[in-house]
């Protein structure tokens, strides 16, 4: 992700947002034991975070299969609404959360210029670069 990202800043400038990785939304300084829950809470980390004009913030998430399976690696209906709802409500302040698959980024010859093109694409979208960029 920084690779790509990298080489936008290299070729347009720095006139582009900023990419902050693993944020947290909300910081708990209590260990699990003291919660006495199992577990980080919940959407206490984005992956990367994007902050653009008019208070547009996009997150990014990179979602390896425990996102969307049990433990033992099969598919879980539950946990992949759990954090589709979890989405949703960081829709309401204002967030919009873009999801790439692992599987996207286990060759580097294809994820670095799917990201160009969605970055490239992001930008000239809400005006950072001109459409001559594409």
């Amino acid at each position: 992700m920084f690779r790509a990202y990298g080489e936008l800043l290299n070729d347009h400038g720095f006139d582009l947002p900023a990419l902050i990785p693993q944020v947290y939304l909300h910081y708990d300084p209590y260990s699990r034991a003291q919660r006495r829950e199992p577990g980080p809470l919940p959407r206490q980390r984005m992956d990367f975070l994007l902050l653009m004009r008019s208070r547009w913030r996009l997150v990014i998430e990179c979602d390896g299969k425990q996102h969307y399976a049990d433990d033992d690696g099969r598919a879980s209906p539950r946990r992949y609404a759990e954090m589709v709802a979890a989405d949703r409500e960081l829709h309401l302040p204002g967030y919009e959360v873009v999801r790439f698959g692992g599987a996207e980024f286990q060759s580097q010859e294809q994820s670095l210029p799917m990201l160009r093109r969605y970055f490239t694409r992001l930008f000239i979208g809400h005006g950072y670069l001109p459409e001559s960029a594409a």
